[in-house]
């Protein structure tokens, strides 16, 4: 099953590559990298990114500079170059493969660019401008031996306007000087210089698209829409440079081609263009309305632009229990979040293509997730785009830099600013992450004051995991692998911001010898079945404490962390998308999947325990266990390589009881009750009948049904499960639960006996 098939969006133009460029074969060779998607075969110096890329903000005349360009690397303070090392692929940076340089910019180093170009006569007496997607981190940009300006920061949008430095005839000369350190005083996210273990391979100079606009003189510079479902109606800002008190713009919204509500006014100001009876925007079903925009001049159009937006709100409301969560549209609404780093084998921070960075959120759409956190990164807008177009919410991390200078500080509030601001406008965005788990945490009370000024729609999150200043309106925590919500208050949902990370390495999917995760399993099933021990939980915790969001690390392998539901490299999807969603979705629903009596996985809960020789009905309901010790599973001696030791049990032999109640809404399900177990060779009674002899060390929790007479044993009120277990090794562990699996479960495959 494909699922990595791309779609045409409306909005997409086809760029024209520049007339003037002629390419060989031997101009670029793709890089060794030790890993490659499918994509990376498709891609040449001619097809590089054609989409349009600012689809909020679009115009029909453009074109793309993506592909060959000339490239050289010298010293920090040397001039530019004249003479180049060679050819590199645009906008991969310099240390992918798919640059076809694959090479390290180090701290004392500067990467320039140089591409000769031809501006069509039709262009002229407008203005030029030269846009680029992100450069990482800090630029110079010439042309014709003219500086057109410095930009600043790895992930946001910029652009100059290059009329005065044109020649028009003959060739024009673009040079660009590119300085980064990934250093003290920079956001960067998860990139090193020296990727292992949680951060991985840098991204250096250009790694979006380069692209030339013509555009008139005033023109729209800028859109700042905001949805407002109560009013029914869309507030708009057009921002536009010149302030003339001819100018004025018009802006309509259209439900695909038939107008839905008009508004005109002066440019700079908030205008309220009126929505009757508004389709709200849901993952379930992501309306988009079309927005056309003109400038006039009296009579004259000066300049059109083409966007879209989506209604929704978002805000906290407590729920029928009184517990506060996370509503869209005015609708308390579950997340299940998938987190998404946005790595790539072959091009680093750069997605191979549109199709490849689209075939990513299609598998988390596909798997029933409504949430991706975007994970201390700042992507390509067109990201943003699909999960608009597909239905998928989005948290956004802010990418996290030390900040202990003060210029550090001034570039993260810099690139913060930026950030909300370059991504304002798409409905799919609910809530900006400051800081994850403290990395560079900072007057985080005054940060979030300023985010809250600068974006009153959203929710916003302080801290994703570890230092909470009781601030924001989350409250987060992390907890690997087992997810356990953080204590609930008044004012703020409680979300776990990341949990699981099963860790399952494939020969000839892996970067390196290297492998890790936060959990491990040695079969490829165990990854299924781990993921339904966590959703059993995460179900359990919205249900018993109010839990409002809960995001499952993590959506693909990167580099030595093979964590991932896919392999790095893509081409392995470790869990069928339908058990995913399967467990996303009907899991949620108490009569069809939910816990019976609840494992160490599902917090802390007590047995009966004795390393003592028991007398022979032990296993009996009516067994006299008072004396014995008390504590909570799971039982074992320094082995949490699967579960959690909670008990000590170092001893060769071991025996437990435990009781828990049924009522009669229970038993009329219990045939299908399924035993959850983790343990050495062991027998498991249910109210003295023996359901499961296990005679082999078991390596993962395993599902196993329930004996013909232990099923009938079961009754309302208080029942006995039992146990007697042996050690195999000195990672002796013992754990069991009872749960009701959903109909056809995809876990019964995964988890065979």
């Amino acid at each position: 099953m494909s699922l990595f098939a791309s779609s045409k969006a409306p909005l997409l133009l086809l760029a024209l590559l520049c007339s003037n460029c002629q390419l060989s074969a031997a101009d670029w060779v793709l890089g060794k990298a030790p890993l490659f998607t499918r994509w990376a075969a498709e891609i040449s110096p001619t097809n590089v990114w054609p989409e349009y890329p600012r689809p909020q903000l679009v115009r029909t005349n453009w074109r793309n500079l993506n592909g060959l360009w000339d490239y050289a690397v010298t010293s920090k303070t040397a001039p530019p170059p004249e003479e180049y090392m060679g050819k590199i692929l645009v906008p991969y940076p310099i240390e992918s493969a798919l640059s076809g340089v694959m090479k390290q910019l180090h701290d004392d180093e500067q990467l320039w660019y140089h591409r000769k170009i031809s501006i069509p006569e039709s262009w002229r007496g407008q203005r030029i401008k030269l846009h680029f997607g992100a450069v990482d981190w800090r630029c110079r940009v010439w042309i014709n031996g003219q500086e057109m300006g410095q930009h600043q920061g790895g992930y946001d949008a910029f652009t100059f306007d290059i009329t005065p430095a044109l020649q028009w005839d003959g060739e024009e000369n673009i040079v660009l000087g590119v300085e980064d350190s990934t250093g003290e005083d920079q956001p960067r996210g998860k990139q090193s210089i020296k990727g292992e273990g949680i951060f991985y391979t840098s991204t250096s100079g250009i790694w979006q698209t380069v692209w030339l606009e013509p555009v008139s003189s005033p023109c729209v510079d800028g859109l700042k829409l905001v949805p407002d479902l109560k009013s029914q109606s869309l507030r708009v800002e057009v921002a536009v440079a010149s302030m003339a008190d001819d100018l004025k713009v018009e802006v309509t919204a259209l439900n695909h081609d038939q107008e839905v509500g008009r508004v005109s006014g002066l440019p700079g100001k908030y205008l309220s263009l009126p929505i009757a009876n508004p389709h709200a925007w849901t993952p379930e079903d992501p309306f988009l309305y079309n927005l056309h925009v003109k400038l006039m001049r009296k009579a004259l159009l000066v300049d059109s632009v083409s966007s879209y937006f989506g209604m929704r709100n978002v805000s906290l409301k407590r729920d029928k229990n009184g517990r506060l969560g996370i509503a869209l549209n005015d609708q308390v609404t579950f997340l299940v979040g998938i987190m998404d780093q946005g790595f790539w084998p072959d091009g680093i921070y750069t997605p191979p293509s549109d199709a490849a960075m689209k075939a990513d959120l299609d598998f988390a759409k596909s798997a029933g997730f409504n949430l991706v956190r975007k994970h201390v990164k700042v992507e390509p807008e067109r990201w943003y785009y699909w999960c608009d177009k597909l239905g998928l919410l989005v948290w956004q991390d802010m990418p996290s830099g030390n900040n202990t200078t003060a210029a550090g500080r001034v570039n993260f509030e810099v690139e913060l600013q930026q950030m909300i601001t370059g991504l304002y406008n798409h409905p799919s965005i609910i809530q900006w992450i400051l800081f994850n788990e403290g990395w560079g945490q900072y007057n985080t009370e005054r940060l979030v004051s300023e985010i809250k000024s600068m974006d009153p729609t959203r929710l916003a999150d302080s801290a994703s995991g570890w230092t909470d200043m009781s601030v924001g309106d989350i409250v987060d925590t992390h907890n690997y692998p087992d997810p356990q919500r953080p204590e609930p208050q008044s004012h703020r949902a409680a979300v776990i911001g990341e949990f699981g990370g099963v860790n399952f390495q494939l020969t000839n999917h892996n970067w390196s010898g290297e492998f890790w995760g936060y959990q491990d399993t040695l079969a490829l099933s165990g990854v299924t079945a781990w993921y339904y021990h966590f959703m059993r939980s995460i179900w359990n915790l919205k249900e018993t404490s109010g839990l409002a969001a809960a995001v499952y690390t993590q959506l693909t392998d990167v580099e030595t962390e093979c964590d991932g539901l896919m392999t790095y490299d893509r081409k392995i999807q470790k869990v069928d998308p339908a058990a995913l969603y399967q467990a996303n979705h009907e899991m949620a629903d108490s009569r069809r999947g939910r816990t019976i009596m609840p494992g160490s996985l599902q917090g802390s809960y007590p047995w009966k325990y004795t390393f003592k020789t028991p007398a022979g009905d032990w296993m009996n309901p009516a067994f006299d266990d008072t004396k014995w010790p008390e504590g909570p599973a799971g039982f074992g001696s320094g082995f949490k390589r699967y579960a959690t030791v909670r008990t000590t049990w170092d001893a060769e032999e071991i025996w437990l009881r435990r009781a828990f109640r049924l009522n009669e809404a229970d038993l009329a399900n219990a045939a299908a009750f399924k035993l959850e177990l983790l343990a050495d060779p062991a027998e498991v009674y249910l109210n003295g009948e023996l359901t499961e002899q296990n005679t082999n060390y078991l390596v993962d929790y395993q599902s196993f049904e329930l004996a013909p007479k232990a099923i009938q044993s079961l009754h309302a009120g208080t029942n006995i499960i039992s146990a007697h277990c042996r050690f195999t090794s000195r990672k002796q562990y013992f754990d069991a639960g009872i749960f009701l699996p959903n109909p056809a479960s995809a876990e019964t495959a995964n988890t065979a006996k």
